[in-house]
């Protein structure tokens, strides 16, 4: 900072008085040396500008100062550059809280975008089932699937999708029988639940090659049967009682969701081993493939009984299943047609050709009761 001014240097020095400066004068000189502060760099004050600044001191200290000092235009202006300052920083807040929405818009107060649906259906979704239910699900509004809500109108539309409804139970060692043989053995399961009753290609009729390698070719007649009904399916060697196809010639998938609900349990085994049961429900909306919009479901019911055999006592491949029990009871399906697929029945349209229906009426998602071995062929009294 430069010296203060000598009083030989002062105006009206050894006067005795101050110089008088009229109050326009000081609101100028203030204004002027603002703006030329943020024009240019510092310079040398002249005489005069030191002359005022020693003034201005003095009036201060007596509480007296000319109107514009730190409370006129400068400071005004002043307060105006703090202002866009913190504007700048409310704009970067703002940008990021848009940034936040467009991401997340369910974070708007009052959902101006409709976006919470999928929240809702996820705090509507049911919890894993870890039990065998007592009961049948409860009815719910009789809506019509269309393609944008295939499975409106049913129970299974607060199910998991897909793989994320065969949840494996934590794995635990069975005696003798070490934790990860236990763990093997659900997983192959559930391997062969997916591939079998999930994979969009053999839902389309393919071979189901991945469930196929997870069973032991040393099992006597299973994959001699299997292959046989998957070649030239019949009433004595049907696919669907292990495999979900459809006649990609009559339907296709009405979306790419499938709905799944049950249960896999594990104990020890008959051949030393680890016997696993499952007991899962699929549900498949699909659509005519001649244009249609209507879409109607499919209801498959699978029992499956499995187990991993010790190696050291029995003459089996290690490390691959042995399939104990297998069965299925399928829900609006056509009756007696032998071809290898389910063939859904639409409400618009007249049965596909084959037997009338005998059996009794049956609820496809009620899980309480044990599953129809007799394969009879009856109505289901929901969708």
């Amino acid at each position: 900072m430069a010296d203060r001014p000598s009083d030989e240097a002062r105006p009206g020095s050894g006067s005795g008085e101050e110089p008088s400066i009229p109050d326009d004068v000081w609101e100028k000189f203030l204004k002027d040396s603002e703006r030329d502060i943020h024009g240019s760099a510092p310079k040398e004050p002249s005489a005069r500008a030191r002359m005022v600044t020693e003034r201005l001191r003095n009036q201060e200290a007596r509480g007296a100062l000319p109107e514009g000092w730190r409370t006129g235009p400068a400071w005004q202006q002043e307060k105006g550059r703090r202002g866009r300052r913190i504007g700048g920083a409310l704009a970067v807040l703002l940008a990021a809280a848009v940034t936040v929405v467009a991401m997340k818009p369910s974070l708007l107060p009052g959902d101006l975008f409709g976006t919470r649906k999928s929240a809702a259906a996820d705090a509507s979704r049911l919890p894993e089932e870890t039990a065998a239910p007592t009961a049948p699900p409860a009815s719910v509004d009789p809506h019509v699937p269309t393609l944008t809500r295939p499975f409106a109108g049913s129970p299974a539309e607060s199910w998991a999708d897909g793989e994320a409804g065969i949840v494996l139970p934590k794995a635990t060692a069975l005696g003798s029988i070490p934790q990860d043989r236990v763990a093997l053995a659900l997983q192959l399961t559930k391997e062969l639940l997916v591939d079998a009753n999930l994979d969009p290609r053999v839902l389309a009729g393919a071979r189901p090659e991945a469930a196929l390698a997870v069973l032991d070719p040393k099992q006597p007649k299973l994959l001699d049967d299997l292959d046989t009904a998957l070649r030239t399916p019949s009433k004595a060697h049907n696919p669907l009682t292990l495999f979900s196809r459809f006649d990609p010639r009559e339907v296709k998938p009405a979306g790419n969701v499938v709905k799944v609900r049950g249960r896999i349990t594990f104990d020890k085994g008959d051949f030393a081993g680890v016997a696993v049961h499952a007991d899962y429900t699929f549900v498949y909306p699909v659509v005519r493939t001649d244009g249609s919009t209507e879409v109607t479901r499919t209801i498959v019911r699978r029992v499956i009984d499995a187990e991993l055999p010790d190696p050291a006592h029995y003459r089996v491949t290690p490390g691959l299943l042995n399939l104990v029990r297998y069965d299925e009871d399928g829900g609006n399906t056509a009756c007696d047609i032998h071809d290898g697929y389910l063939h859904p029945q639409f409400p618009s349209k007249a049965p596909t050709a084959g037997a009338t229906p005998t059996g009794p009426s049956v609820d496809p998602y009620d899980r309480s009761r044990p599953i129809d071995q007799s394969h009879s062929c009856g109505t289901v009294s929901r969708t």
